[in-house]
């Protein structure tokens, strides 16, 4: 069994995934726009100008994956109540992925030592995503 996020972005989700991919190294996996779709939509479901969003997406991110949608372009993108981990095996790598999160986002809790980990911080994306960056310690 695997636990996966799915976040959703509103309309931002291929912005998002360049953003990981520069910031992450993320590949994109699997990638479907709502015109793809081989079972339309029913009528109202989706937002005007939505067809070309994107419908599902799957990155790989180290050895894990994040699944991400544009959604159907309704309400606001709320990305509370949780933050993704991310490990480096050493402390430049951590230092490159809090640096490379934090472009346009802002600092929760800046880089240092903790006594779980020699180098630990905490952002926000651009996205409003949270995000905890760790050297991983076995």
């Amino acid at each position: 069994m695997q636990i996966q996020p799915y976040l959703f972005f509103n309309g931002r989700c291929e912005e998002a995934i360049e953003f990981y991919r520069k910031a992450l190294g993320a590949e994109v996996e699997m990638m479907m726009r709502f015109k793809e779709n081989p079972d339309p939509m029913p009528p109202g479901m989706l937002a005007p100008g939505f067809e070309n969003k994107v419908m599902h997406a799957a990155l790989r991110i180290g050895g894990g994956v994040m699944m991400a949608s544009d959604g159907m372009g309704a309400g606001e993108t709320n990305f509370k109540g949780f933050s993704l981990a991310v490990y480096a095996t050493d402390e430049a790598g951590v230092d490159r992925m809090f640096n490379a999160l934090v472009e346009g986002g802002s600092v929760t809790m800046p880089l240092g030592k903790t006594f779980w980990s020699p180098r630990f911080g905490m952002v926000t994306d651009r996205f409003g995503v949270g995000w905890m960056v760790s050297v991983f310690v076995a």
